[in-house]
């Protein structure tokens, strides 16, 4: 286990962070007070609360953090397009919540008209599920797939979620449309603007040094190393490229509310060392800009 993934140790203790966490501002299950709540009581020092296109629970969340004594990093989770490929991008320390949040509203309206183009065609497909009901699952969040998925399973047409996608919204089935594009570096350009960082998020083993170096001129900050779906080595891969090309490090469960499992809150073990060398590149961002 190297250095940089393992993290050192403080005075006897291993204080640590999740950087990926979603609520029901977005797809997550738990409100985003309740995100902080469940930080706390996972003995996590500080959470990076990243809703989907949206920045709607920072505020609820960073109040109830303070409130208990946990961290909590304003941040987002944006689905970009790069060599028609969709790829997450991770918009850590928020600065301007404010101007990134009406800059997401286009990019939410682009996620409802989604919802109502894979509605109509799931309708032609003899399965009447309505917007309506889509829209009720979001309960005010940013829609999403997820969404589609529960109102398929409330009308009694799919058993669970996995059902859903397998059989008609997953990628390639008869209901799937695909997301109007919003390219990587216009990504990037929205979470700078706003004062963050530009974390590639979950890209797993198989990056490339070539396609980092391209994503760098485009403005790429960070890559997020520690992630359910990435094996050891596939860290350890990602881990040697952010040092290669001198990126912040980032991690996260990717929480969406499960309270065990693969995914739950914290089981990544993210080091609150990589959360200060992030706080350290804004500043250093922060520094050239003025």
């Amino acid at each position: 286990m190297t250095d940089t993934l393992r993290g050192p140790s403080r005075d006897g203790l291993d204080p640590f962070v999740d950087l990926h966490a979603h609520s029901t501002a977005s797809d997550g299950s738990r409100a985003p007070a309740d995100v902080a709540r469940a930080a706390r009581a996972a003995g996590l020092a500080a959470i990076a609360l990243t809703d989907h296109d949206t920045l709607a629970g920072v505020q609820e969340a960073s109040a109830e953090g303070e409130r208990i004594g946990v961290r909590v990093v304003a941040g987002v989770e944006l689905s970009a397009v790069e060599d028609d490929q969709e790829t997450h991008v991770l918009g850590l320390h928020i600065a301007d919540l404010a101007d990134l949040e009406r800059r997401l509203a286009d990019v939410r309206n682009m996620r409802v008209t989604r919802a109502e183009r894979m509605v109509k065609r799931l309708n032609e497909l003899g399965y009447p599920v309505t917007m309506e009901a889509v829209l009720k699952e979001a309960a005010g969040g940013a829609v999403g797939r997820p969404h589609v998925s529960r109102a398929l399973i409330a009308g009694g047409w799919v058993t669970d979620a996995r059902e859903s996608f397998d059989k008609l919204i997953g990628n390639g089935r008869p209901a799937f449309i695909g997301k109007d594009r919003l390219a990587m570096a216009e990504a990037f350009e929205l979470i700078h603007r706003a004062g963050g960082l530009a974390i590639l998020a979950h890209p797993g083993g198989h990056l490339t040094r070539e396609r980092v170096a391209s994503l760098v001129q485009d403005g790429l900050d960070g890559i997020e190393v520690l992630h359910p779906s990435h094996s050891w080595e596939h860290a350890q891969h990602l881990d040697a490229l952010v040092s290669e090309f001198e990126l912040v490090r980032s991690g996260g469960s990717d929480w969406h509310g499960a309270p065990e499992g693969q995914r739950s809150l914290g089981i990544m073990k993210v080091p609150v060392m990589w959360l200060e060398q992030q706080e350290a590149r804004v500043a250093a961002k922060a520094r050239r800009v003025a």
